[in-house]
């Protein structure tokens, strides 16, 4: 099964299974990087360095083409139309437009995240794939 790994799941360091062939948005990455640079102690600070580092190591991760950008566009103003605040989650947006553009489920540990677009994105907690 193919899927893409939110952020969430990256941090919480549960690997997937081994029938699941897993990818990543650079999103992520920024994501893990802005996590190092805001970290408050040295300690960690170099934990997730280190697991930024295993994440870079371990993925090719997928960019934000022109699709992902018009898909990431629909599903902010599907948020908006639906009462929802997209500004507050545009990082979870433009992952969710990834996943949407590759036809693959998002695995998530934040499902509620995506409940507003849940008939749009197939949104998984880990441990419900």
């Amino acid at each position: 099964m193919r899927v893409l790994l939110d952020t969430s799941v990256l941090i919480a360091e549960v690997p997937p299974p081994d029938d699941v062939e897993a990818a990543i948005s650079v999103v992520s990455v920024t994501e893990l990087h802005f996590g190092v640079l805001v970290a408050d102690d040295d300690d960690e600070r170099a934990r997730r360095t280190a697991r930024l580092a295993a994440v870079e190591a371990t993925f090719d991760p997928l960019p934000v083409t022109v699709e992902v950008a018009r898909v990431w566009g629909q599903l902010a103003a599907a948020v908006a139309r639906r009462g929802g605040n997209p500004r507050r989650r545009q990082i979870d947006l433009a992952i969710a437009a990834t996943a949407h553009v590759e036809g693959v489920p998002l695995l998530t540990e934040d499902v509620g995240d995506f409940r507003i677009i849940n008939d749009l994105v197939d949104a998984r907690r880990l441990s419900d794939r």
